[in-house]
């Protein structure tokens, strides 16, 4: 009764919401479309901002962090979080997020890993929430020259960034991570917890993920109709399990909605809609839809690298970035 509820009834997180694609297809082939229809059929080609035109750009794929919210997206280049924006589709505006704190000098590697975008609406802003990592380079790994590693986060009323201290799991996937209702999550490393960190109170919980065997399953993360939800697989079945979290911290409150066998062709899900409708990359490089209500698999006419697609709830919004409760 509380799976067939659950996917009967469209959360209010869905009201007026079109889908997004972000579809990879090779080098330099960056695409991002507005879905609607019962089959999809509506397509619409969206304008990509200014600064992911500079010819030559785009040879690795171009990542909306988290979700789309409020109609606006965080993207950023997965090869350079240097180049890295808010851009609202609707209005075409964009604000260009600045560099962080990060050092970078020849004594070490510096690596930057975007962990969550999302919306504080205690202080009616949007934050960014990112770790910057030391290693020692190979001409000084034996000299005490790195720098200690720190979690730093940005807010876009004050528009710079700040050092927090936390001592929080890194992710373990860099493209799983979702945002919902004021909180970031990621799967940290080895996927044992999800990671949910606070971006009101600034304060992070661990869940044990329910799996017999960590490194036996692959992991995907998402919302599903308003709940933080994982899709997991054995590795080399195609047998997915649908999970739902009750209660941050607690091992113990994730719900098992279903098992589903589905088709051999079937590879990674990608994203879900609404209603709990699941999309999933084939191993053909088709993209398909699964329906939970029926049962059934479709095509949805766009092909993509199925480690690279995105499909985000995204709702249109006419407001110039940063004016939410206006």
């Amino acid at each position: 009764m509380f799976c067939n509820n659950l996917i009967s009834n469209s959360h209010p997180l869905y009201d007026d919401a079109t889908l997004v694609l972000n579809q990879f297809l090779g080098p330099y082939d960056w695409n991002v479309y507005l879905l609607s229809g019962d089959k999809f059929q509506n397509k619409v080609k969206l304008d990509l901002p200014h600064s992911f035109h500079i010819p030559g750009f785009g040879f690795t794929p171009i990542r909306v962090l988290g979700s789309a919210i409020n109609g606006v997206f965080y993207i950023y280049d997965t090869d350079d979080l240097g180049t890295a924006l808010l851009w609202n589709p609707a209005t075409d505006q964009t604000i260009v997020i600045p560099p962080g704190l990060a050092e970078f000098k020849p004594e070490f590697i510096t690596e930057v890993f975007a962990h969550g975008f999302g919306y504080d609406h205690v202080s009616d802003d949007y934050k960014v929430i990112q770790l910057v990592h030391y290693t020692a380079s190979i001409e000084n790994r034996l000299d005490n020259v790195t720098p200690n590693s720190f979690w730093e986060i940005y807010s876009l009323k004050s528009n710079s960034w700040r050092k927090i201290d936390v001592d929080m799991p890194i992710y373990y996937n860099i493209y799983n991570d979702v945002y919902f209702d004021g909180v970031c999550h990621w799967l940290a490393e080895k996927t044992s917890n999800l990671v949910s960190f606070n971006l009101c109170d600034e304060v992070y919980f661990n869940t044990p993920l329910p799996l017999e065997d960590n490194d036996g399953f692959e992991v995907k993360l998402m919302v599903l109709n308003g709940f933080v939800a994982i899709i997991t697989n054995r590795k080399k079945t195609t047998s997915f399990q649908i999970s739902i979290l009750g209660e941050f911290g607690v091992e113990e409150s994730w719900i098992k909605l279903l098992d589903v066998e589905l088709s051999s062709c079937i590879d990674s899900p990608i994203g879900a809609g609404e209603k709990g409708n699941i999309f999933f990359g084939k191993k053909d490089n088709e993209l398909a839809c699964f329906d939970l209500t029926t049962g059934l698999i479709e095509d949805i006419g766009f092909r993509g690298d199925e480690f690279w697609c995105q499909m985000l709830i995204y709702k249109r919004n006419l407001h110039p970035i940063g004016e939410i409760n206006n």
